[in-house]
C-alpha cells in the first residue's frame, strides 16, 4: 500500500469530516429544520454558490470518465467537454433572481415544491419525485464506481472494498450535515480541484517533453487524435453541436443544479457566482480532458479509461504531491455524490411523505426520516455500483439526459410563459421520459436517429407537448403575482 499517496489523501477526508461535524452542530441548534438541512438556510455568499454549483456539476465524469474518454477519442472529446463552460452562467441567467424570487414567495425548498405551487398538481409531484429517483440512481451509482476506482488505483484494495470504503465515508458526513454541510465541503472541494487540475497538467506536459513533442506522438500514432472527429472518425458536427443541449443549456433542467439557483443570500452573491463559476469550470474542464489526451503517449495501453487520471498523477508526481493532487476527483466525485443523496431523499421526505403522507409529521419524525432515507438510499446505490461498467461517463450521462427531457420546460416556461399550466406540464413531463428512454434503446441498437445526440429529439419533443397541451386544455393566463397577495393578506 502506497502510503505516501493515501496520507494526503486521509488528511484531506478528515477536513472533509470536520466540516460535516461542524455544520451538523449548526443544523441540531436550527429552528427550520426543513429549510437548514435541504436548502442551507438560504444563505450561500457567491463564492460559496459558484464553487458548490462547480462542484456539484464537476463529477466523477469530469475527473475520470471524460478524461478517460478524451485518453479514448483524442481532441474530438476535448472540443466536445467545452461545450460545458457556459453551464453555470446559463443556469443562473436563465432562472436567474425570478427563480430565487419565487421560490421564496412558495416557501420552496426543492425544485418539486417549486413545481407544486407553480402548477398546483399531484400528478406533476410525483411524476417529478419518480423522474429524479430512477435517473437519478443511474447517476449516483456514477459517481460512486468513480471513487471506487480512485481508491481502488492508489490502494491496491479491491473494487468491492474500495467502494465500501468510499461508502461510508460519505454517507457519514451526508446525513449528520445535510445541505449546509454539502455546500461548504464544495468550497473546499472545488478549491481543490482547481490546485490539482493546474498541478497535473504541468506536470503531465513536463513528463511528456513538452506540448508540441506530445502532439507529434500523437499523430504518428493516429492523426484523427488531434482532429475534431475523434480517434475513429465518428464524432459529427451534428453531434457534437447537439452535445451542447445535453452538457449547455439543458442542465437548467436538472434538479440538484436547479436547487442551488433559490439558495443563494442576495442579487450580489448571485453575480459574483456567474463570473466565478464560469471561470472556474472553463478552467477545469478544458484542462482535465487535455490531461487526458496528453497522457497517452505516456501512458499508453490503459484499458479501463477511468483509471487514467490516477494513474498519470502516480506516474508523473512525487508519491505525496500524487496524493494531494488526487484529493481533486476525490473532492468531484463526493461533492457530487452527496449533493444528489440529498436531492433523493428530499423528493422521498419532503416532497412524498410531508405532502401526502403525513403532513403533521413531527419535527422528531422528520429528522429520523431524513437520515433513515439517505442512509437506505446510500446503501442501494452501493450493491448497484458493485458490478460497473467500463467507463462510468455514460451513465452519467444518461441520468443527465433523462432529467433534462423532463424537467427543462416546466422549469423554464413555468417561470417565464403565464401560459403554461399543469396539462401542459404533465403532458411535457411524460413526453420527455418516454421518449427519452425509447431512444436511448433505439440507439443502442441502430445508431443515433439524425446523427445526433439521445437528448435532442425528446427535448424538442417535450416543448411541443408543453406548448400545445396547456393552450388546449383548460387554457388560462397564470397571475406570478397572486400568491404574493395572498401571503401578505395572510401576514
Amino acid at each position: 500500500m502506497n502510503y505516501s499517496v493515501l496520507i494526503p489523501m486521509l488528511v484531506f477526508l478528515i477536513i472533509i469530516f470536520f466540516i460535516g461535524y461542524w455544520s451538523s452542530r449548526k443544523l441540531a441548534s436550527s429552528s427550520n429544520f426543513i429549510s437548514d438541512y435541504f436548502l442551507g438556510g438560504r444563505e450561500l455568499g457567491g463564492f460559496v454558490l459558484a464553487m458548490t454549483m462547480v462542484a456539484t456539476y464537476g463529477s466523477a465524469s469530469s475527473f475520470l470518465g471524460g478524461p478517460g474518454t478524451a485518453y479514448t477519442m483524442g481532441f474530438g472529446w476535448v472540443l466536445l467537454a467545452m461545450t460545458q463552460v457556459v453551464t453555470g452562467y446559463f443556469v443562473l441567467m436563465i432562472l436567474g433572481k425570478k427563480y430565487a424570487i419565487m421560490a421564496r414567495r412558495y416557501n420552496a425548498v426543492t425544485m418539486i415544491d417549486f413545481l407544486k405551487a407553480r402548477y398546483n398538481s399531484t400528478v406533476v409531484v410525483l411524476l417529478s419525485a419518480l423522474s429524479i429517483i430512477i435517473f437519478l440512481f443511474s447517476a449516483m451509482a456514477a459517481q460512486w464506481i468513480g471513487g471506487a476506482r480512485l481508491i481502488e488505483s492508489l490502494t491496491g484494495l479491491s473494487y468491492q472494498s474500495a467502494l465500501f470504503l468510499f461508502a461510508v465515508s460519505v454517507l457519514v458526513y451526508v446525513t449528520i450535515g445535510g445541505f449546509r454541510a454539502v455546500a461548504l465541503t464544495d468550497a473546499v472541494q472545488g478549491a481543490v480541484m482547481l490546485v490539482g487540475t493546474l498541478v497535473l497538467l504541468i506536470a503531465v506536459i513536463i513528463s511528456g517533453g513538452g506540448v508540441s513533442n506530445i502532439m507529434q506522438d500523437l499523430i504518428n500514432e493516429n492523426p484523427n487524435l488531434v482532429t475534431p472527429y475523434g480517434a475513429e472518425g465518428n464524432l459529427s458536427a451534428a453531434y457534437v453541436s447537439s452535445f451542447w443541449i445535453l452538457v449547455g443549456v439543458g442542465v437548467v433542467g436538472l434538479p440538484q443544479i436547479a436547487v442551488r439557483a433559490m439558495s443563494y443570500k442576495n442579487a450580489r452573491s448571485m453575480h459574483r457566482a456567474l463570473i466565478i463559476g464560469t471561470v472556474v469550470t472553463g478552467f477545469i474542464m478544458l484542462n482535465m480532458h487535455l490531461i487526458g489526451v496528453f497522457a497517452r503517449p505516456i501512458l499508453p495501453g490503459i484499458e479501463v479509461g477511468d483509471k487514467v487520471i490516477p494513474l498519470i498523477a502516480l506516474e508523473t508526481l512525487p508519491p505525496w504531491v500524487a496524493g494531494i493532487v488526487l484529493a481533486a476527483p476525490m473532492a468531484a466525485i463526493m461533492s457530487t455524490v452527496d449533493s444528489l443523496l440529498l436531492l433523493v431523499s428530499s423528493s422521498i421526505v419532503k416532497d412524498v411523505y410531508l405532502n401526502y403522507v403525513k403532513p403533521d409529521a413531527s419535527l422528531k419524525t422528520i429528522k429520523r426520516m431524513s437520515f433513515g432515507v439517505t442512509g437506505v438510499l446510500g446503501t442501494i446505490v452501493f450493491l448497484l455500483a458493485l458490478d460497473p461498467p467500463d467507463l462510468l461517463i455514460f451513465l452519467n450521462l444518461f441520468a443527465f439526459g433523462g432529467l433534462e427531457a423532463a424537467f427543462i420546460w416546466p422549469i423554464v416556461l413555468g417561470l417565464y410563459w403565464k401560459w403554461g399550466n399543469k396539462y401542459g406540464a404533465v403532458a411535457s413531463m411524460a413526453t420527455g421520459i418516454i421518449s427519452y428512454i425509447a431512444l436511448h434503446f433505439y440507439n443502442i441498437e441502430n445508431g443515433n436517429l439524425f446523427g445526433v445526440h439521445t437528448v435532442t429529439v425528446p427535448v424538442l419533443l417535450s416543448l411541443v407537448a408543453f406548448i400545445a397541451f396547456s393552450l388546449l386544455i383548460n387554457r388560462q393566463a397564470y397571475d406570478y403575482n397572486a400568491i404574493l397577495y395572498r401571503n401578505e393578506k395572510q401576514a
